[in-house]
């Protein structure tokens, strides 16, 4: 699903305007419709954010038969960017406390973490600086030397290796002294 959502984007709003879509995530939004925090290169190194709005309208299309005058319900996806702005715009990131200017909400932690670490890389690539994060789990977002930048495979796979360290650690016997 998100790969679709991934290339119809990038037909409808980012390829007209030279832009590649590199990560989005589904954001919360007060009011009605979808809304997806994007980042996108354009061809001259430009890293922008964007929001967009998903906005679903019902649209009546005649059916394909000449002899049927019946019409069909089909859905339409409308994408519209509703704010952009510039990744070296941005002065901090704070993954708990929204304070100062954007508050921006993802679905889920795991959402969270994918477009920062975009944004990270991103920054460190087009921006020659690094991002001011605040709140985040710095392991989760830059690789280290054991582990290699796979995203949320990497979060799970560290979680899978302590929590196999607390089984083997409680299986071993425990000396009772007498």
């Amino acid at each position: 699903m998100s790969s679709l959502l991934r290339e119809e984007m990038q037909r409808v709003l980012f390829r007209p305007g030279k832009q590649r879509l590199v990560e989005f995530i589904e954001i919360e939004e007060p009011s009605d419709g979808r809304y997806f925090l994007c980042v996108s290169v354009a061809k001259n190194k430009v890293v922008q954010l964007s929001i967009v709005r998903c906005q679903m309208s019902q649209t009546a299309i005649k059916s394909g038969s000449k002899r049927s005058h019946t019409k069909r319900s089909s859905i339409q996806e409308c994408y519209r960017r509703t704010e952009v702005w510039s990744l070296q715009d941005l002065t901090l990131v704070d993954g708990r406390d929204p304070d100062v200017v954007r508050s921006v909400t993802a679905i889920s932690c795991s959402a969270k973490y994918a477009i920062v670490r975009a944004m990270v890389a991103l920054s460190d690539q087009y921006c020659q600086r690094s991002l001011n994060l605040r709140n985040f789990d710095w392991t989760y977002i830059k690789p280290t030397s054991f582990y290699s930048n796979r995203g949320d495979c990497v979060v799970l796979t560290q979680i899978c290796f302590y929590a196999f360290n607390l089984v083997c650690l409680s299986m071993c016997p425990v000396p009772l002294d007498s």
